[in-house]
């Protein structure tokens, strides 16, 4: 029995549920319009949002030079993670990826509170997004309220989500591709200004920035560790990839191509723009809340390279907030398949579009609007923690899910993957802990601790549902064999 003979049974389990038929086809019934070139900004691009575009200001003031350091650490954790998430994608691709794995190897009930959970990941990341977006749009018009832009920038965003599955890719193939561009050609500039020493800014600018002022730990250890949930915060979106395996044309060859990639991305987009940022300008100049791409070019002179700069750090916010609202309806559909959410939000488009619960997950994103009306000052610090701890949790499971088919696959039970993670299991143990780590300095950092005060609530929300919805469905939630030994 072979990985796709496994897809194929999954998929007719889940068929039947929804009363479509059987076979893959009928259980997803999506388009595969994504290629390999979409798939690949797409991957790119997940990773590049408001996390280091606006939270890195902050991080920066917080812990200086050791930021580099931290997003080189959490960079390599989250190569684990997407490769451990690669072998569970080339042992079965599914649009529901995280959920359904989670259900196959922990069991129904940890598939329905991730599915869950993950939805409101987005939904909350949605949020956040659009608050960045609104507060990059004061850059140039501080008298447009907050709140009217971030109305704006959530209706736009649905209607976007109303096109096909293929153009839905080719927009944020482009949106991807002027974050990239715009990135190294900062750090091109930045270079120029390093070795020729053109602007005013060339009187300064040193690699000597890096350690100088404080040294390299400016404000110690502990303080670059407290960071580390902004840095955390800054890669969340990287597994969105897993989301588009049922709509990629080629997932066998475009998801490894796209997850390898991982280092260099974060080596180039991270760790390399912050470098050359922090030795143009000094680490004590950065603001919170301030973006430092657009700080350092009004410290190079450059007025309209700042304003540039400003308006793809907004593409930045909305392409992501975008990414969220299409992975949210793929989410609730998957949940409704599995008789583990609505009916309501089973049914597609002609197009092949999951339009209900798209619908549903944006209105609530709407919730945003109300927040930048109320705390316009605060509303990304307000978001942000839970953001990452929700997001975070699509990570453990997939460490877990995965640590677990390795242990099945090794004992013949399971079809080895073609793309096996390099290290594991250390290396998701290695990641876990990192994780777990990042969790208790949120609980330190009382600005965060918010997060860790909604997860029982939101736990509590899982645990009564999934009680009466257990009730009422119990073939919902029957665990299904997927060995080879059945």
């Amino acid at each position: 029995m072979t990985s796709e003979q496994v897809a194929d049974r999954t998929a007719g389990d889940a068929a039947v549920q929804d009363g479509s038929g059987s076979g893959k086809e009928a259980s997803e019934g999506y388009e595969r319009g994504l290629g390999n070139r979409q798939i690949q900004m797409i991957a790119i691009g997940g990773a590049i949002g408001t996390g280091l575009f606006l939270g890195a200001g902050r991080a920066i003031s917080k812990a200086g030079p050791s930021l580099i350091l931290a997003y080189a650490i959490a960079g390599l954790v989250i190569f684990f993670i997407m490769r451990a998430l690669g072998e569970l994608l080339m042992y079965r691709p599914v649009s529901g990826s995280f959920s359904d794995y989670a259900r196959e190897f922990l069991g129904p009930f940890w598939g329905y509170v991730t599915g869950w959970t993950y939805w409101l990941f987005w939904v909350v990341t949605g949020i956040v997004e659009v608050t960045a977006a609104a507060s990059y749009v004061q850059y140039w018009n501080k008298s447009i309220p907050q709140w009217v832009s971030a109305l704006v920038f959530t209706v736009i965003l649905y209607f976007v989500n109303l096109i096909s599955v293929k153009l839905f890719g080719e927009l944020e193939f482009w949106f991807s591709m002027v974050k990239v561009t715009a990135i190294i050609g900062m750090i091109l500039i930045g270079v120029g200004v390093l070795t020729i020493g053109f602007s005013d800014a060339g009187d300064t600018a040193t690699v000597t920035n890096l350690w100088n002022d404080g040294g390299f730990f400016p404000h110690g250890v502990g303080d670059t560790l407290m960071t580390l949930q902004i840095v955390m915060f800054a890669f969340l979106a990287v597994e969105l990839v897993g989301v588009t395996a049922g709509e990629a044309k080629d997932p066998e060859k475009t998801l490894p191509k796209a997850i390898n990639t991982v280092p260099w991305r974060i080596a180039v987009f991270y760790i390399g723009a912050l470098i050359i940022i922090l030795a143009v300008v000094p680490w004590g100049e950065f603001m919170p809340g301030v973006s430092p791409f657009v700080a350092a070019f009004q410290k190079i002179g450059l007025p309209a390279g700042a304003g540039i700069v400003n308006f793809v750090v907004l593409t930045a916010a909305l392409s992501s907030c975008n990414s969220g609202m299409y992975s949210t309806g793929r989410m609730l559909r998957d949940l409704s398949l599995n008789g583990q959410g609505p009916k309501f939000f089973g049914q597609l488009t002609k197009k092949g579009l999951p339009l209900r619960g798209t619908t549903f997950s944006a209105a609530l994103m709407l919730v945003g609007v109300v927040i930048n009306y109320e705390w316009p000052g605060k509303a990304f610090d307000y978001v942000v923690s839970f953001a990452t701890i929700s997001g975070m949790w699509a990570w453990i499971v997939i460490l877990v899910a995965q640590l677990r088919y390795r242990r099945k696959a090794d004992r013949g039970e399971l079809p080895q993957s073609a793309f096996r993670a390099p290290g594991a299991p250390w290396t998701s143990l290695f990641a876990l802990a990192f994780i777990f780590m990042v969790i208790v300095m949120m609980g330190i950092d009382k600005d965060a601790r918010v997060s860790l005060y909604c997860a029982p609530v939101w736990a509590a929300i899982m645990w009564v549902s999934y009680l009466v919805l257990k009730k009422r469905n119990p073939q919902a939630f029957e665990r299904k064999d997927y060995s080879l030994t059945k």
